[in-house]
């Protein structure tokens, strides 16, 4: 019988989807699944969105041109203007996602064997997505002891090699929901200069700010033309991650023809994704304000509530509508499994992303996991209330000595 290839059996399973089989047969069973495991905002996708698309009129659904249509290409060059990015027409191609801007730019900038930076715990895509390039992850280690903040320039000099080609960051982070400062930018801005490397930065969060903070995108940092390619996209920014429509954006020409070239072997972005997308850079910065004062909110109430139960670390996220917890459990892969095919309380169960999944070291997050605040907050805290008492029932659960875990 034929065999699959190599690279198929090293890639890896999706932390934050591997367990929907158990939670569909939960369901099956007729227990309600509050599902915190994936990035799926519960805010409605905005009326122009919907507008737009059934007021459209024409007539054959045609392929749009391999680098996105000229005038959505423009609301993104408008759009990044805003916050003072200077970004022309030629410096955007959109793209089926960030997903796949990242995976083009990927394969446009780096060989395989080549090795890319990234702080781990990361977003658990860009190991696929390094696994399907043939490029090696150098994970930099971040800890939930300073809420997982840059590491020092010394633990990225340490990890750059001949091979090493790239750093990469998501700013705000997924999945810690870290915000990253502008001293913390900075050192990656004389790292990506002094050894040659492109700077990755996945920016698909960059309106989640919270506590007054605010976001510097990498795009206005100086010197940074040959560098930065940055990922963007329309899905939680606008909750319409079904649209499927993302942008690569670089000033590094070279970089625009290779992934160009890449584009056109995909053929082009979904077209209706476009033409729907457009107004919606047209909403007020009213549409803004209330996502970011209803996000804070949950953020307020989900880390109140995990810190107050006993064993739990968390936090508090300075961006994005993510927290990474450190869980009293011996492995939280078989403490998610365990909470959606044997557990439920008041007809209720909770899917949460186990944190293995989200480090490239093997053995590494097994305390951890991902939680995502998408559910208004009457369903989070019947959410909070069901994994409580799922973490007081776990037979694998540990107890806490001097801060450390012991069975």
């Amino acid at each position: 019988m034929p065999s699959v290839s190599d690279k198929g059996l090293r890639m890896p399973a999706s932390p934050i989807r591997k367990l929907m089989p158990f939670a569909d047969a939960a369901r099956d069973k007729g227990t309600r699944v509050y599902s915190l495991n994936i990035g799926q905002p519960d805010i409605p996708t905005p009326d122009a969105f919907w507008k737009a698309l059934r007021n459209m009129d024409i007539g054959v659904l045609s392929y749009s041109h391999s680098q996105g249509m000229s005038m959505y290409q423009d609301r993104w060059v408008d759009y990044y203007s805003r916050f003072g990015a200077r970004i022309a027409r030629e410096n955007i191609i959109i793209t089926t996602g960030a997903s796949e801007a990242l995976s083009i730019a990927v394969m446009s900038c780096l060989n395989p064997g080549d090795e890319i930076i990234i702080p781990e715990p990361l977003y658990a895509n860009y190991i696929g997505f390094a696994t399907a390039a043939d490029v090696r992850i150098s994970p930099v280690r971040t800890t939930i002891n300073d809420g997982f903040a840059l590491p020092p320039m010394e633990a990225f000099e340490q990890a750059i090699r001949p091979e090493t080609k790239a750093i990469l960051i998501c700013n705000p982070n997924n999945p810690t929901g870290y915000l990253y400062t502008d001293e913390e930018l900075q050192i990656l801005q004389r790292l990506a200069k002094q050894h040659d490397l492109f700077l990755f930065v996945d920016e698909v969060y960059r309106e989640f700010v919270y506590d007054g903070r605010t976001h510097r995108s990498i795009l206005t940092m100086d010197g940074l033309d040959q560098h930065v390619v940055v990922f963007d996209s329309i899905s939680k920014r606008f909750s319409a991650c079904g649209a499927r429509i993302g942008a690569l954006v670089s000033r590094n020409m070279e970089v625009m023809e290779a992934a160009l070239r890449f584009a056109q072997a995909r053929l082009s972005p979904p077209s209706l994704g476009q033409l729907a997308g457009a107004p919606l850079f047209d909403l007020p910065d009213s549409y803004y304000t209330h996502i970011l004062e209803e996000y804070d909110r949950r953020r307020k109430y989900l880390v109140g509530r995990l810190q107050d139960m006993p064993g739990v670390r968390c936090p508090m996220p300075g961006g994005a509508f993510y927290a990474m917890v450190e869980l009293p459990v011996d492995d939280t892969d078989r403490f998610c499994q365990w909470m959606l095919e044997h557990f439920q309380h008041e007809g209720a169960t909770v899917m949460i992303a186990p944190g293995s999944g989200f480090y490239s070291t093997p053995g590494s997050g097994r305390q951890q996991a991902r939680v995502a605040y998408v559910l208004h907050l009457e369903d989070l805290a019947r959410a909070m209330d069901v994994l409580e008492a799922g973490l007081a029932a776990y037979p694998g659960r540990l107890e806490t000595v001097e801060g450390e875990f012991v069975a």
